[in-house]
């Protein structure tokens, strides 16, 4: 084993300091155009949110184990859901009670079953208990260190004022009954919290981010799932067919993690490569390989849950993980790539962040030490609101440029002459005046200049497809192509014609199906 002159300094989100006490403040809303996203990617609070992200998505790859032989293979120990090499905190089991009480307030509020077209309407009343009872349940389940962390003299607002704010945020919109990554990111901002209030325990590194994703994540992730399929929550942001997922984002993070290649403690976080035995990305297009893996990793958790509440085809409803199913350069290079989409796709958009608060423990103050945020399609196309009426001493500099003589068309070289009300145009057809007929004078119809002779009841006329060369037997008249009963043969039928079986719509067989696209950093 590793001795801990070895272990190098993992970055990890700093715990604030107890003896010089703390101003907790009201979390506020600070991102309301597109221009502040590229505020917020220089903030305090990005800079935490992504180190916290990372000190947890490092915990979940695979650890080499020394054997005491030098001759002998290592081994590897995996961090499997509802692995018993996890050793759960007191913290972590508080928050594991925190969850189940809520799972409790769900069977007290049971879904309306009128008809209704979006999300039921009964979420906002599991939304109203919870919100109700967040100081008891916050005060009944977090550990003193949290609770009763000190406090500059004078101030008023408490740790659990400032937490809570987060809490709420993490289970969805009572407003517009939806869910998606952005409550995501509340739950990881409360967890985030809780670290730097000094609630987990960082005495044993790595063994306390592991509890907080299997212990807490992952049954937070298990609470969202019955929410959406009780209270039917619709897709909050979503980009639909064409994002990752209609709901959620970092089971896909930690899930790749734990199939990636063994690390040791001084190892970087490896970019390619798979755990050995782990099965082929290709497998999360397979139901039966969903089924037998989505209850030991938190990647098929989440596909697990997409064959749950979306049927057809899997490349159809989901194409993002189906390109993503590609990657051959195994589990490792997934994971370092859906760290970058989480950035770009969730940090970077200005509708899954504008709903995040700022507070004392995620600050909104510039990061000095942080590096410009790179252009891309997100931080150069947001959003734009209407700023302030311009004063009238830079109304001059602002006033737009006065209007350029408009270009002529090529059939605007002559003047048009506009005709006299009282002459119309002549159409082709108006060559000849029209003479009207009196009442008692018809219109000729065009094919009215002969009179129709009707047939007696015995003479029948043939039809365009008519064979012409057959004579029918008894009337001597031209008979169809098809052959018509003979009044010799009473009980004669005609045959049964018999067209060429189409494929229903939207069947397709394996041989049809598309093939995987490499997603943008598969290469």
């Amino acid at each position: 084993m590793a001795t801990a002159d070895e272990v190098p300094s993992v970055p990890s989100l700093e715990a604030l300091d107890r003896k010089k006490g703390h101003t907790f403040v009201e979390p506020l809303k600070k991102i309301n155009e597109g221009q502040d996203v590229s505020a917020f990617l220089t903030s305090k609070a990005y800079g935490d949110i992504v180190t916290f992200l990372l000190q947890l998505n490092r915990a979940m790859f695979p650890s080499y184990i020394q054997s005491p032989e030098p001759d002998q293979k290592r081994s590897a120990q995996t961090w499997e859901l509802g692995s018993s090499a996890v050793t759960f905190s007191e913290t972590v089991r508080c928050l594991r009670s925190l969850l189940e009480d809520l799972n409790q307030i769900i069977d007290e509020v049971p879904p309306d079953t009128r008809p209704r077209r979006f999300g039921n309407a009964s979420f906002r009343r599991w939304y109203e208990e919870v919100e109700q009872r967040t100081s008891v349940l916050l005060y009944r389940h977090l550990p003193p260190t949290v609770l009763e962390f000190p406090m500059i003299p004078g101030d008023k607002r408490t740790p659990a004022d400032e937490i809570k704010i987060y809490f709420l945020g993490s289970f969805g919109s009572s407003q517009r009954l939806d869910y998606g990554s952005g409550h995501e990111l509340n739950f990881l901002a409360f967890l985030g919290c809780m670290w730097k209030l000094g609630g987990f325990d960082t005495l044993n590194p790595g063994n306390e981010e592991r509890g907080i994703v299997l212990g807490v994540i992952d049954p937070y992730l298990q609470l969202v799932r019955r929410l959406i399929k009780t209270y039917t929550l619709e897709p909050a942001g979503s980009h639909g067919v064409w994002g990752l997922d209609d709901h959620s984002f970092i089971p896909y993070i930690f899930g790749s993690a734990q199939y990636g290649p063994s690390i040791l403690p001084n190892d970087q976080i490896p970019t390619e490569g798979s755990l050995e035995g782990t099965p082929d990305p290709a497998d999360v297009a397979k139901k039966t390989a969903v089924d037998r893996e989505r209850d030991k990793n938190m990647y098929f958790g989440a596909i697990g849950f997409i064959h749950d509440v979306k049927k057809g085809p899997f490349w159809e409803h989901s194409p993002m993980l189906y390109d993503i199913s590609g990657v051959r350069a195994g589990w490792g290079k997934i994971n370092k790539g859906m760290v970058k989409m989480y950035n770009a796709e969730v940090l970077s958009r200005f509708p899954v962040v504008q709903h995040f608060r700022f507070g004392s423990l995620f600050n909104w103050e510039q990061d000095p030490n942080a590096a410009p945020p790179p252009s891309s399609v997100h931080t150069s196309n947001q959003p734009v609101r209407d700023g302030p009426r311009p004063s009238l001493e830079n109304a001059s500099a602002r006033a737009p440029p006065p209007p350029q003589e408009a270009i002529k068309a090529p059939w605007a070289s002559r003047p048009v002459i506009m005709p006299d009300p009282g002459i119309g145009t002549a159409a082709p057809w108006a060559n000849k005046p029209t003479i009207m007929s009196g009442p008692d004078v018809g219109t000729a119809d065009p094919w009215a200049t002969k009179p129709t002779a009707m047939p007696g009841p015995g003479i029948g006329r043939a039809a365009p497809w008519a064979n012409r060369s057959a004579v029918a037997a008894d009337a001597g008249l031209p008979s169809t192509r098809f052959p018509q009963p003979s009044s010799r043969d009473p009980g004669a039928t005609l045959p049964r014609t018999q067209m060429p079986l189409r494929a229903k719509d939207g069947e397709t067989d394996a041989g049809n199906m598309p093939p995987p696209t490499k997603a943008s950093w598969a290469r």
